[in-house]
């Protein structure tokens, strides 16, 4: 069952901290949502990880499309890796806002209980 994003890609001021954060301290936004979702410390290696990729071409797009691949297959979002890397190689700070508002929602997958 393949669902979609729980807000739009230019929802992002449906949380204007965060919109404001993606705009100024995008590293560090990119760094909690990557935490979030792989166990790295967003202060640390989460940070580094984001400027080492800065500034080698296309590794910074390889680095911000896995991470909001990894966040898609957990809450079961449709989607593509290619998709992934336009969508953060032409609206990075939209993507990580609407990145991180997925990973606050509650998800909506049904637990059986037996």
């Amino acid at each position: 069952m393949a669902g979609d994003w729980g807000n739009g890609l230019f929802s992002c001021f449906n949380d204007c901290t965060t919109c404001i954060l993606a705009f100024i301290a995008s590293w560090y936004v990119f760094s909690r949502n990557a935490q979030k979702i792989g166990g790295i410390d967003p202060i640390g290696e989460g940070c580094v990880i984001y400027a080492v990729s800065q500034f080698i071409p296309y590794v910074d797009w390889y680095c911000r499309a896995s991470v909001r691949g990894k966040i898609r297959e957990s809450k079961g979002i449709e989607g593509s890796f290619i998709k992934d890397c336009l969508t953060v190689g032409f609206c990075l700070q939209c993507a990580l806002v609407q990145e991180a508002q997925e990973l606050a929602a509650p998800s909506s997958q049904s637990i059986c209980r037996e």
